[in-house]
């Protein structure tokens, strides 16, 4: 029998309660910490760490800290929850950009309060993260800060563009400031933390690349091929924003009649860049021509790739529950895209 958590897969018995107890105790860190200071302020801060969510990032820090000889030690729930501080501090402001009227299933906090509230309920989160993560020492707040900078890095990389660039390297450079430096952040701090060695600390944090880039891709394939919301998406609804992800932006890249449809629905004739598709019918047909495209076979390969490469990663480390969990992890990013 196995315990499955945020998509890992965990072997029943003692290692499961042993994760499961550290993410609890993440989840008390976590809003005891939000829920200090102003009444107003606590009920922003508190607001999307109370509507759930997976805490994947805490779950790969606690788990990175079985490669250390002080597993789910105080400084590991610290700085687990320190990483999910600064990723719910971005959800609040990525909200603000997208106007986005939902997030887990509960109203968004620019919608329940207004853009201002919610900018500061993220610089809140911001906040509180720096000064928790102060208590574990230089190294680690230097880490934050560095990761800090690639997520903003990410966020201002996609809103301008790839300005001449490859449109295929920028995005998946973005993909990874914009979530793979944060997991790559949970597993170095989780390692850390407990002690582990440097060439296992290093190890970690690139399977945390890895991953995080993986996710975002299998993410993109789900928001195509999908036919039910696995992504917590309406298929399509990149087409809609005018997002052109790695799918879609090989699919375009063709010499075929496919190819030469899909640049004609999803690109501006006169300066070709990505431009929204509002109409149903036409969002149908996109679809249809992508799911059907060397675009997505290619999408899939390089998917495949990744996970091939995370698991090479992981063959340096210890065997033993920990390293079978984020095995079952990396699996289940190829898996779930069908």
């Amino acid at each position: 029998m196995k315990s499955t958590i945020a998509g890992i897969d965990l072997p029943d018995g003692a290692f499961a309660a042993v994760v499961t107890d550290a993410l609890a105790r993440v989840e008390d860190l976590l809003l005891t910490e939000l829920s200090s200071g102003d009444e107003v302020l606590a009920e922003v801060a508190t607001h999307l760490a109370k509507a759930g969510g997976k805490r994947f990032r805490p779950m790969f820090a606690i788990l990175a800290s079985h490669f250390g000889p002080e597993p789910v030690s105080d400084d590991v729930i610290t700085a687990a929850t320190v990483v999910e501080m600064i990723h719910l501090a971005t959800l609040y402001h990525d909200d603000v950009m997208d106007e986005a009227p939902v997030r887990r299933g509960a109203q968004s906090a620019n919608a329940r309060w207004s853009n201002s509230i919610a900018i500061l309920g993220g610089d809140f989160l911001f906040a509180r993260a720096s000064r928790l993560v102060s208590t574990l020492g230089p190294d680690f707040v230097r880490i934050i800060a560095e990761t800090f900078a690639e997520l903003v890095t990410g966020q201002m990389r996609e809103t301008v563009g790839a300005r001449g660039t490859d449109a295929v390297d920028h995005y998946l450079k973005v993909v990874w400031e914009k979530t793979g430096s944060l997991i790559a952040a949970a597993g170095r701090f989780g390692a850390m933390t407990a002690g582990a060695a440097p060439e296992r600390i290093e190890s970690l944090a690139k399977v945390g690349d890895i991953v995080g880039v993986a996710f975002q891709v299998s993410d993109d394939l789900i928001d195509i091929a999908s036919p039910t919301d696995d992504s917590g998406k309406t298929p399509g609804t990149d087409l809609r924003e005018g997002v052109h992800t790695l799918p879609v932006l090989l699919a375009l890249t063709g010499d075929g009649p496919d190819s030469a449809r899909l640049r004609e629905l999803l690109l501006d004739p006169a300066t070709g860049a990505a431009t929204p598709l509002t109409d149903d019918a036409q969002v149908t047909e996109a679809l249809e021509l992508l799911v059907a495209s060397a675009g997505m076979d290619a999408a899939r390969a390089r998917l495949a790739q990744m996970a091939e490469q995370a698991h090479a990663e992981l063959a340096t480390l210890p065997a033993g529950p920990a390293r079978d969990a984020f095995s079952s992890l990396v699996d289940y990013t190829v898996q779930r895209v069908g």
